[in-house]
């Protein structure tokens, strides 16, 4: 009996040993920390759709309740309302912006009799997960309304699968010009002159699309002055680049996963995945990706040999006929701010773009910086050799990792040098 049970135990921690393990690069710190994690995100997302199956709830609200929980599970640890304590002269208001529910952190300093900086902030979770409300997002924010001073406005913007786009780029973008009015700026002493827009991953590309938007919109009187994009996501035309394929089975943001992310923003059957893995969706046959289009995407152009390594670009012949006809907002700027003109990023405001080698969304940000620079923007870009996707907001233990803590503080540090 004791041998058998001896025997269960070894091989229920093998399979277990198994399910966790994911051969990582031997830049990444704390492999298994990052695996662990890994495997919990696994296994909530496996439970979410077995509950889908059986017909309780949409897969994607199941997993944000597991993502709520596992919050939940490390309040003993490091909570919201603990992060509050160490910042605890930092106000915080629930409202809504233009009928967009909003976070406001105002600053301890207050704002009598002199101006403060002020911030908008999208969450990343590939505009299906996420809230400003709890977790990183949380604490992040009011360390830079304390640190900086500086009043910030956290989007709680509509969430996959009750909106698709254009939907929370256009709550980003109500909440955007509602936050930009000079009555809004004058109400929390906020310096016209020194206003960000800043987001990671989906909320770093509502972040760029917003921008974009801004600069060119001749009705706001008052812009941002800098916008700050985290390993931002920014094209959905090609899932090919040397990070997409480098990067594919990299936790926290598998090639799969990120392509699902596009396929349910944009309203596409999640059963085409397999047209996008292969740039199917985007063969040479489709007259309305034009030359020059492509060549705002062209990473073979816009990479450097460091970032290209030894991959070569998958271009298709022929794909599936009239698809981007059927899907137009795989060549919408709103959706896909690389693919916006030399003219449109002229006007837009000086950025800081993180990026980390370990991620599929790498290249995205290397090739906005370029495109950025060329149109005559001053770029700042902040490459980490040992992070990967998720990074920045892996700041509190038991989930804390260095390059997190390092990400954030280059973030601030910018935003203290150049807001």
């Amino acid at each position: 009996m004791r041998l058998l049970s001896l025997l269960l135990t070894v091989s229920l921690t093998l399979a277990l040993a198994y399910y966790i393990y994911i051969p990582l690069p031997d830049a990444i710190q704390q492999p298994w920390k990052l695996m662990i994690l890994d495997a919990y995100l696994r296994t909530a997302f496996h439970v979410a759709s077995l509950k889908q199956w059986l017909g309780f709830d949409h897969h994607t609200r199941s997993f944000r309740q597991f993502t709520f929980g596992f919050e939940g599970i490390l309040k003993e640890f490091l909570s919201t309302e603990s992060s509050a304590g160490a910042v605890p002269g930092v106000k915080v208001s629930d409202i809504s912006f233009a009928g967009i529910p909003v976070r406001v952190y105002e600053p301890p300093a207050g704002g009598e009799g002199h101006l403060r900086r002020g911030l908008m902030y999208f969450h990343g979770g590939g505009w299906a997960l996420g809230t400003t409300k709890k977790g990183p997002y949380d604490i992040t924010n009011r360390m830079v309304s304390d640190e900086l001073n500086t009043v910030v406005v956290s989007v709680e913007y509509r969430l996959y699968p009750d909106v698709h786009f254009p939907v929370p780029y256009l709550d980003c973008l109500a909440a955007a010009k509602h936050f930009l009015s000079p009555e809004v700026l004058a109400k929390y002493s906020i310096d016209p002159d020194r206003v960000a827009v800043a987001g990671d991953s989906a909320g770093g590309n509502l972040a760029a699309a917003v921008a974009q938007e801004i600069s060119v919109d001749d009705s706001m009187s008052v812009k941002f002055s800098v916008q700050a994009l985290i390993y931002p996501v920014l094209q959905a035309l090609d899932f090919n680049t040397p990070s997409y394929l480098q990067n594919q089975y990299i936790p926290v943001l598998y090639r799969t996963s990120m392509i699902q992310f596009w396929l349910q923003y944009l309203n596409i059957d999640l059963s085409l995945m397999p047209e996008f893995l292969v740039n199917n969706h985007s063969a040479l046959e489709h007259s309305s990706l034009t030359p020059e289009l492509r060549s705002r995407l062209d990473w073979n152009v816009l990479l450097t040999q460091k970032y290209k390594k030894n991959y070569k670009p998958v271009i298709v012949e022929k794909g599936s006929e009239g698809f981007l006809k059927k899907v137009p907002g795989l060549l919408d700027v709103r959706a896909v701010p690389l693919l916006a003109g030399p003219e449109v990023l002229a006007k837009c405001p000086r950025a800081y773009i993180l990026t980390c080698e370990h991620d599929v969304l790498r290249d995205d940000g290397q090739m906005y910086a370029r495109r950025l620079q060329d149109a005559g923007v001053a770029v700042t870009s902040d490459h980490y050799e040992d992070g990967f996707h998720g990074c920045f907001s892996l700041i509190s233990w038991p989930l804390e990792f260095d390059v997190g803590k390092r990400a954030l503080r280059g973030y601030l540090n910018w935003l203290q040098n150049n807001l």
